[in-house]
């Protein structure tokens, strides 16, 4: 990852970050979502980074419009260690609610392979089961985005290939570097000035709903994500990512606040 001193200069104070507590390893990051022009959710993230272990917290909810009419709600957790750089995820849950049904998901990681402790609803009912050979050494999403930060970190590229299982869902997700790039400021985001900026496509290939049109499902995903270190000493973050959906089309999270210190990540709920 290239310095980008000049910019961290003008965000810190911005954002009311003390340099010196991003020692401490958490990261807690917002974001707002706009699809079409609307603000369609609110995004909370936390990343706690470790030599060793990782964990990563992710909350949103739908908003304004969108949520009016599309309510619903998610919280995912993992905790995981690195072994010689990979992510190996030990426990992930993701609990919600989308359009009055709860959802809900623990998932144990033994060996290189996941085992499904809770799945509400039951899977059976609405997909295809996940091949075996495709959940072994599967991670989770969160762990792959934890994989991507410390790549970035480690080496100022993007390109990785990980395979993610949720439980219901096998997708492969390809990042690859495009380069550094000037965010111009806007009144949507706390950031601008230099990211590197990662694209990357996310292909579902098992996992698929009983009597969908698999041709859509398996159709590839793109997005793009700029990562920069907003905070002196901690690791890079996305600080905007565009990405296409199932759901609102073409849909860009920007950053609008970041902070730091010991309960950053369990700040996220």
């Amino acid at each position: 990852m290239r310095p980008v001193l000049a910019v961290l200069a003008a965000a810190v104070p911005l954002l009311g970050i003390s340099p010196a507590r991003a020692a401490d390893g958490e990261l807690h990051a917002s974001y707002d979502t706009y699809a079409a022009g609307l603000d369609v959710a609110e995004v909370e993230a936390g990343f706690g980074l470790g030599p060793w272990s990782y964990q990563v917290r992710l909350a949103y909810h739908t908003t304004g419009f969108v949520g009016f009419f599309y309510r619903g709600h998610q919280f995912n957790e993992v905790d995981g260690s690195w072994r010689e750089d990979e992510p190996v995820p030990t426990e992930f849950s993701g609990e919600g609610e989308w359009r009055g049904q709860s959802r809900l998901a623990r998932i144990d990681y033994r060996n290189g392979h996941p085992q499904i402790r809770t799945l509400v609803p039951p899977n059976e009912a609405e997909r295809e089961v996940v091949p075996d050979a495709l959940q072994a050494n599967s991670i989770d999403t969160l762990s792959a985005l934890a994989d991507l930060i410390r790549h970035v970190a480690d080496t100022g590229r993007c390109e990785t290939v990980v395979h993610t299982y949720d439980g219901r869902r096998a997708t492969e997700i390809t990042a690859v570097t495009v380069g550094e790039e000037v965010l111009a400021p806007t009144s949507r985001s706390s950031f601008s000035g230099p990211a590197l900026r990662c694209d990357f496509t996310g292909q579902m290939v098992a996992g698929f709903k009983f009597n969908d049109d698999q041709s859509a499902d398996r159709k590839p995903l793109h997005g793009s994500a700029w990562l920069a270190r907003v905070v002196p000493g901690a690791p890079p973050v996305p600080v905007r990512m565009t990405f296409e959906t199932r759901w609102f089309g073409t849909t860009t999270m920007y950053l609008k606040a970041l902070s730091t210190g010991a309960q950053a990540v369990a700040a996220v709920h």
